[in-house]
């Protein structure tokens, strides 16, 4: 039976985005507060992925076993350290979030039976490695507040109370959504990033946070006067605005995330696959929801 088990481990550190070859005004221009001498710090959390058979003492590796790998290779190096000078690879490629992420991995691998390596520089912002290449995953987080009902326009009152049941109320209702836009894209090879970091968050900002936030979805944004606003349909909509401008910025837009409250929320992939499926779909009511 394979299992996959995970390890935390974290570790605080500095950095600084700074290419010796770029002029001063250069390298503001790129990395904005980040190429700030001498740097800025984080506290890292890490987490292990590993897979593996079961064995007859009910485990895939001894966790304290590979807790001490984890400190000897990677934690007990990066603990306080200026991520730039610790380790070679971090001369040659920035020590952006996805680029420690892909290092650690090649630092572990050998070690252990690694399937992913999750790297959170602060809750808004992780990074995830699997092992191909210099290929990488990078997520970011924010939040917007809106009102929402949920009614197809084209049912009557009593159909769509049975549907979306206290959810179709005529006035709506309201959440604080929770927004996740994880990017799929190459490491430069010289700035360590899938995307610029700061324009990726610009394009969030400018195609979802400032139009939805503190708006009725229903009346405010002109796609769901004849789409429900559903948290699925939300996401989905989200993903196609985002599309095009992540892909601007050199990424290509792998999931969505949207978490309407504590016990709800629904995850979009973005795949041309996936994307054509959704969209066929868009307009159909969906069913009951609790």
């Amino acid at each position: 039976m394979q299992c996959i088990v995970n390890r935390r481990a974290q570790f605080s550190a500095s950095h600084r985005y700074w290419l010796p070859e770029l002029s001063e005004a250069d390298n503001c221009e790129q990395f904005g507060a980040c190429s700030r001498f001498p740097g800025h710090g984080h506290n890292y959390v890490l987490f292990i992925s590993m897979m593996g058979e079961l064995d007859k003492y009910g485990m895939v590796l001894n966790l304290s076993d590979v807790k001490h790998v984890i400190k000897r290779e990677i934690t007990s190096q990066l603990d306080f350290s200026y991520l730039n000078d610790v380790w070679t690879e971090f001369q040659e490629t920035l020590p952006t979030t996805e680029n420690i992420a892909r290092v650690i991995w090649e630092r572990l691998s050998s070690h252990l039976p690694l399937v992913r390596v999750q790297l959170f520089e602060h809750p808004q912002l992780w990074a995830d490695y699997m092992g191909n290449g210099m290929e990488a995953y990078l997520s970011v987080s924010t939040h917007f507040s809106a009102a929402h009902r949920l009614a197809h326009p084209d049912l009557s009152l009593e159909d769509n109370f049975e549907i979306y049941g206290k959810c179709a109320r005529p006035h709506g209702h309201g959440h604080n959504y929770h927004l996740e836009v994880t990017v799929q894209g190459e490491i430069d090879s010289r700035t360590g990033m899938i995307v610029d970091l700061g324009a990726l968050n610009q394009v969030i900002e400018d195609y979802v946070v400032e139009p939805f936030d503190h708006t009725f979805l229903n009346k405010d944004i002109p796609h769901f006067a004849s789409v429900v606003p559903t948290a699925e349909n939300i996401a989905l909509h989200i993903s196609n605005l985002l599309r095009s401008p992540i892909q601007e910025l050199g990424g290509k837009l792998y999931k969505v995330k949207l978490i309407e409250s504590p016990n709800n929320s629904c995850e979009i992939y973005c795949t041309d696959s996936d994307a054509n499926v959704a969209n066929s779909a868009v307009n159909q009511p969906v069913l009951a929801r609790v």
